[in-house]
């Protein structure tokens, strides 16, 4: 098989989607790996790394899409992409497909068989493809939330872990799962007062057994959710339901009780954003006000960290790469529910039933 890794294009984008070693391994696997050109210098890599590994070098994105029959990337296409995308090629990536009805429909339309990072279940029933990028992206969460509390951010003026004398913030974390359980850690190693609210009373368990003191884990319900975000100083959102939108836990009414000058960082954004008033912001532009609260939405947090989260990410996807290389669409899917689950469109169908759910009018298997 023909594999193809385009250099990423949407903003602030600097992972790549595949390691020399990568490139090294499928080549022994008897495959062709084509990489453009420069597409791993943001996470470190340079052209001659992948040379080396026995890759090809492609001057252009068009000639990787043209010959490749399998891509794999890290962000979802972009329509400069999608266009150049055909029916009979495999493509590899994060999607977020409930996220965007557009990208949905372009994707159904070129017939291409998206399978999708983000709804790939292992024998555990776990996400080890979304996990790595969940960990990074919720330790950058209480980064960015600590930095928009400050003054010249138009925040508090306010420090996560006070000083003596002097209390420290609120930090809300709304769901416990990956992204959440990492930024209570962080935002509690900066000496922050916690508070984390989950559904999953296993999950709640275990976590109130190992986090640390000045974490709290409740059980969330509409109530808690408007009570402790009206005392918080930062809330993270970190709600997920694979394959699924994000469930807009605050609603406006519940902004304007807000404090004046504190911050949600949303990180559900990829998958529609856990408040009504979360729309996707970039790098660049980060940060917008609604009601007072300053609102965090950029939707590629790990993007910021490249040489991290490219290597976090591609020692999770590699396996399943040389898998779906080797055995194609069909045959990989039929190896267990986990990978049938990962498959979001083929041949024009939507065949995965938490997107299928999302958007009803859509073409379905």
């Amino acid at each position: 098989m023909i594999i193809g890794v385009p250099r990423e294009i949407k903003a602030n984008e600097h992972r790549v989607a595949m390691l020399p070693v990568g490139a090294q391994l499928l080549r022994e696997d008897g495959h062709t790996v084509l990489v453009q050109k420069g597409a791993g210098l943001g996470a470190g890599f340079a052209d001659r790394d992948y040379v080396a590994a026995g890759a090809q070098i492609a001057p252009t994105a068009a000639g990787i899409y043209r010959r490749a029959e399998m891509i794999v990337k890290v962000k979802e296409p972009l329509p400069a992409e999608i266009r150049k995308l055909r029916r009979s090629q495999i493509l590899f990536c994060y999607f977020h497909f409930a996220a965007s009805r557009e990208l949905t429909a372009a994707c159904l339309k070129s017939g291409v068989a998206s399978v999708a990072y983000e709804t790939l279940f292992d024998a555990q029933g776990r996400l080890p493809l979304l996990t790595p990028m969940s960990e990074v992206a919720g330790k950058m969460s209480i980064q960015a939330g600590a930095r928009c509390l400050e003054k010249q951010m138009d925040g508090l003026g306010i420090l996560l872990g006070g000083v003596a004398g002097v209390p420290p913030a609120n930090v809300l974390v709304l769901g416990a799962g990956v992204v959440g359980a990492g930024a209570a850690r962080v935002a509690a190693g900066m000496g922050a007062n916690v508070l984390a609210l989950d559904t999953n009373l296993d999950r709640i368990r275990y976590l109130d057994e190992v986090m640390p003191e000045n974490v709290t884990v409740l059980y969330s319900d509409p109530h808690a959710i408007e009570y402790y975000a009206t005392i918080a100083d930062l809330v993270v959102g970190a709600v997920l339901i694979p394959g699924a939108r994000a469930p807009a836990l605050i609603k406006r009414g519940l902004l304007k009780k807000m404090k004046k000058g504190a911050v949600l960082v949303d990180v559900a954004i990829d998958q529609g954003g856990c408040a009504k008033t979360s729309r996707p912001t970039t790098h660049n532009n980060p940060t917008y006000e609604v009601e007072g609260v300053t609102h965090y939405c950029v939707a590629n947090m790990p993007g910021a960290v490249p040489m991290t989260s490219s290597r976090a990410l591609c020692n999770a996807t590699l396996p399943y790469a040389r898998q779906l290389a080797r055995l194609g669409v069909e045959a990989f899917a039929a190896q267990s529910s986990g990978h049938a689950a990962a498959v979001n469109t083929w041949d024009g169908k939507l065949v995965n039933a938490a997107v299928a759910q999302t958007f009803p009018d859509l073409p379905r298997e």
